[in-house]
């Protein structure tokens, strides 16, 4: 028993042969320690993310420079404890363990440092080569709150830097004290953690087993306690009779004691919680008591049952307006550089006499497609994105998740659902993958079969057309605040619906209680406007728009090759479409609506466009110069404002995107999963455009 088990996520550490030779350096915390940017301001961009192996928690790696030396910095997943009650606890458990990194940098929060010393208490008994970040200091000055640096590190005996990592001070002393802890130039002697008599006792009963084959005296003291707390050996190494007997030996003696598993783990908890209020007490001074006054009384305004919702649906209903007026001229403006491009493109396969079907399919096929998507997808993702940033920048996501806790809980799902719902309204991929915050595999499960029934901002050009053509006309702003809300109103149905298909799942293929988890409101912070365009840039737009791209490459060759391939007497598009249409009728579209539907599966962008291709007979996506141009197209073609109502419906509750279904496929790691999310919203969209247009028809009101 050498080691302790070596997990299958430490694999990507030696992924290069560069990175062999740097320093290792961990870096944990809570979250909403400022932790991530502490890491963007170690290694800058020269960083990446990816999935543990064998997880669905996201690593962030990244690689820096200082004193000639190299230095690799491993992002862990944010976390209170190392107890291993979720997959982030015990892949920070697992890799501080075993990771052998020469460093772990522990980032902690000056405004509630008692708290965070919970787990540096904990890492600190795996290891010696421990740093302390006592992270935030302008917000605890802001706070009147001062923390003694010099007097925390004597007593923790372990070096402690103070940083404002926002700003980007203290990161250079920060870097110095991990280049000499990684080479031995300051030997840290960690605070020595002690437990109650019963527990003290059973560990000298445990360590002289250990101790032999660990030379490590933290690392044996620590194995020892996850034994007892385990109650078996064959979790933790190869199988060892002498030890499993006294393992067995000393666990009678906690029973006999009145201590049990669970009893044993609450009181580690306590003591943990007792020696860090005890250090804190000491080096922690209040200039007042009510620091935190501020942020409590506007708590009490945006979490109150009564201005709660209210706040939440204007913030998002502002957002949803400046995305929707802010979208249209950029948009326009990409839109024609775009065919602009065209053209020249066009005059290039004429110059050189290439065929014509070559063109038709990568020109106006494949090409234009790509350029729809991106001149639809571009604007309002540069839009949305950088609002949904500025609020989760500004703490007021979790406020969102507090408020919507209640009624995910009535769902049997998962308060922090709300957050990846938000997600989803900048693209449901995004959402799927923001489902790793969920700990519970059945609640994250459910929260990624039900986030496409959050619209994403591939399906407001449809949702906005139709709304100011049938619903809402003129250009007033009066007018663009009235689709902003009929919008909104859309929404709040969608969101309903995710709560009776969460609660159905729950109640069926998912059963189960709701898990219950701690949410920890993170202090109001003065946004950073950098930061907040290049995460919501570069993470999120660039990254969806990329895999947007990918997929509605081979949907523009596919829609070409279906309008432009005759079958008798008409192109296979449309035979596809008169094939549909008896039943599209019996949901309130026609054949060509629910074609468009079915050919934009890899982007719904592109929804509109084939359906007027498909009009108009002209084998090439079309655009339509205004809205009065489009209305004229529709109504010529039957559509009223039942048809609209159903198309509005049937966008918001049909199947996920190529780019979400792959997403899905990619977290979850299942066909089943893949499958069920496909099925759910589309078996919904069906059943309610059904119920909705039978009876409207039934009560004569079209």
């Amino acid at each position: 028993m050498e080691e302790t088990r070596r997990p299958r996520s430490l694999g990507a550490l030696a992924d290069t042969k560069k990175e062999a030779d740097d320093v290792v350096v961990a870096l944990a915390g809570n979250p909403n320690t400022g932790k991530s940017t502490v890491f963007n301001q170690l290694t800058g961009l020269r960083q990446h993310t990816g999935n543990w192996p064998g997880k669905t928690v996201a690593s962030a790696r990244g690689r820096y420079v200082h004193r000639g030396q190299e230095f690799t910095v491993i992002d862990l997943p944010g976390t209170y404890s190392l107890l291993a009650n979720s997959v982030e606890e015990e892949i920070a458990r697992d890799f501080i363990c075993s990771g052998s990194p020469q460093t772990t940098v522990v980032v902690t929060d000056a405004t509630c440092l008692e708290r965070n010393l919970n787990l540096a208490l904990q890492i600190m008994e795996i290891t010696t080569q421990v740093v302390v970040c006592v992270n935030l200091l302008d917000e605890a000055k802001r706070k009147q709150i001062s923390v003694d640096l010099a007097k925390l590190a004597e007593l923790l005996g372990v070096p402690v830097v103070g940083t404002n990592a926002r700003d980007g001070k203290g990161l250079t002393e920060l870097k110095d004290t991990i280049y000499q802890v990684a080479r031995g130039q300051i030997n840290p002697r960690p605070y020595p953690l002690t437990y109650d008599e019963p527990l003290e006792a059973a560990l000298a009963q445990l360590l002289p087993l250990l101790q032999p084959k660990i030379a490590d005296g933290n690392r044996a003291r620590w194995l020892a306690l996850r034994l007892l707390e385990q109650g078996a050996v064959g979790d933790y190494g190869e199988s060892n009779p002498e030890l499993e007997q006294k393992l067995q030996e000393v666990i009678s003696y906690l029973q006999a004691q009145q201590i049990d598993r669970e009893q044993l783990r609450d009181r580690m908890v306590s003591c943990l919680v007792r020696q860090a209020e005890k250090i804190a007490k000491q080096v922690v001074s209040f200039g007042k008591a009510d620091y935190n006054s501020l942020d409590r009384n506007i708590d009490k305004i945006v979490t109150s049952r009564l201005f709660g919702i209210p706040i939440m649906l204007t913030l998002l209903g502002l957002a949803f307006w400046i995305t929707i007026v802010g979208a249209n001229y950029p948009s326009q403006l990409i839109f024609n550089f775009f065919f602009a491009i065209e053209g020249r493109l066009t005059r290039l396969f004429m110059h050189y006499g290439w065929p014509d079907f070559l063109h038709g399919l990568l020109v106006l096929g494949v090409y234009r497609t790509l350029a729809w998507v991106i001149s639809v997808m571009l604007p309002p993702m540069a839009i949305f994105f950088p609002l949904f940033t500025l609020l989760e920048d500004l703490g007021y996501l979790p406020r969102i998740a507090f408020n919507l806790d209640h009624y995910f809980k009535k769902a049997c799902a998962h308060g922090k659902q709300a957050l990846t719902m938000c997600m989803g309204f900048g693209c449901n991929a995004a959402g799927v993958s923001a489902c790793r915050i969920i700990d519970s595999p059945r609640e994250r499960i459910i929260a990624i079969v039900t986030n496409n029934f959050v619209p994403c901002n591939g399906r407001f050009p449809l949702l906005i057309a139709l709304s100011s053509i049938f619903f809402v006309t003129g250009t007033s702003l009066g007018s663009s605040f009235a689709r902003a809300l009929l919008i909104l109103s859309l929404i709040v149905s969608s969101v309903l619906i995710t709560f009776v298909v969460s609660r159905l799942l729950s109640q069926t293929v998912l059963k189960g209680l709701p898990t219950s988890f701690a949410l920890e409101l993170p202090p109001y912070r003065k946004p950073q406007l950098g930061r907040i365009l290049l995460r919501s840039l570069l993470d999120r737009t660039i990254f969806v728009l990329a895999r947007a791209v990918v997929v509605a490459a081979p949907a523009g060759a596919l829609v070409w090759l279906m309008a432009n391939l005759s079958v008798g007497s008409g192109t296979l598009l449309a035979h596809t479409a008169n094939w549909l249409h008896p039943f599209a009728q019996l949901i309130g579209l026609d054949g060509y609506i629910l074609l468009a539907f079915i050919l934009g599966l890899p982007a719904n962008e592109i929804v509109i466009p084939i359906v007027l291709m498909s009009y108009a007979q002209t084998g090439t996506l079309i655009d339509f110069s205004n809205l009065a141009e489009l209305r004229t197209i529709l109504i010529q073609n039957g559509w009223t404002w039942l048809t609209a109502l159903c198309t509005m419906l049937f966008s918001l509750n049909h199947w996920p995107c190529g780019t979400t279904l792959l997403t899905i496929r990619n977290e979850t790691q299942s066909n089943k999963w893949t499958i069920l999310s496909l099925l759910v919203p589309t078996v919904t969209g069906f059943v309610l455009c059904f119920l909705v247009a039978q009876g409207v028809r039934l009560l004569g009101l079209v």
